[in-house]
């Protein structure tokens, strides 16, 4: 079985289908969340944080989503499945700041999108990402597909992930319960955050729950007020 596929676009990434595991609709694949803490860093400030990692997968294979701060955290998340991607929201240091060594262990590359890796590069400037994400392109894992939506704003490359057939889209830094990600730092603008969320965000379902980089999570429809006009 190849590690992974090409599909869905220009670059879109797919993992093959492993068998089922706990059901969440009629899909194979669940849902996990770990909070790892550590520091985000940026404009020559350091802030004590939180961070939410989310998986996707089954008993077999798995996305991580924002390998933050604690690698062996992450691994023993993952267990003894197959790690697909390492796929980065953005790249503030917290989100990204165990990915390398999670790749390392476990052969599977890190994704980011390339509008990021102007911060990428404050983290690792001898390193790169093994992969792009692109607007609309697909990752397939357990049968399920999680699609790539670029929400610039509060970071140039800052992309959220939606998965229909789990009711849910991972929104990273972009929305928070109570409004948008910051923007008061270097490489943020907050026009650009209000539009992308108005644009790819608010048109989804009002039932689709938020997972957030940070703090709880909110449904699209809670957040909708905050948006409208």
């Amino acid at each position: 079985m190849p590690a992974l596929t090409r599909h869905c676009g220009r670059r879109g990434w797919c993992a093959a289908a492993g068998a089922a595991g706990e059901i969440i609709g009629a899909m194979t694949a669940r849902i996990e969340q770990i909070v790892t803490s550590g520091t985000f860093s940026l404009d020559g400030q350091d802030f004590a944080v939180d961070n939410n990692v989310w998986l996707v997968g089954d008993d077999h294979e798995v996305v991580v989503i924002d390998a933050a701060h604690d690698a062996a955290a992450v691994l023993a998340a993952v267990g003894g499945r197959r790690l697909v991607a390492v796929v980065s929201t953005h790249g503030h240091n917290d989100h990204i700041s165990a990915a390398p060594d999670v790749a390392a262990q476990t052969g599977a590359p890190v994704l980011l999108h390339p509008a990021d890796l102007v911060l990428w590069r404050l983290t690792y400037p001898n390193q790169l990402p093994d992969g792009d994400l692109g607007h609309e392109e697909v990752i397939e894992i357990a049968a399920t597909p999680l699609r790539v939506l670029h929400t610039p704003g509060h970071s140039p490359g800052s992309v959220c992930l939606y998965a229909p057939a789990l009711g849910t889209v991972f929104s990273g830094d972009t929305l928070f319960e109570g409004g948008p990600g910051a923007t008061g730092r270097s490489y943020s603008d907050y026009p650009t955050i209000m539009t992308s969320i108005k644009t790819e965000l608010m048109g989804l379902p009002p039932e689709t729950v938020v997972r957030t980089g940070h703090g709880p999570q909110t449904t699209v429809e809670a957040e909708a007020p905050r948006f409208a006009g």
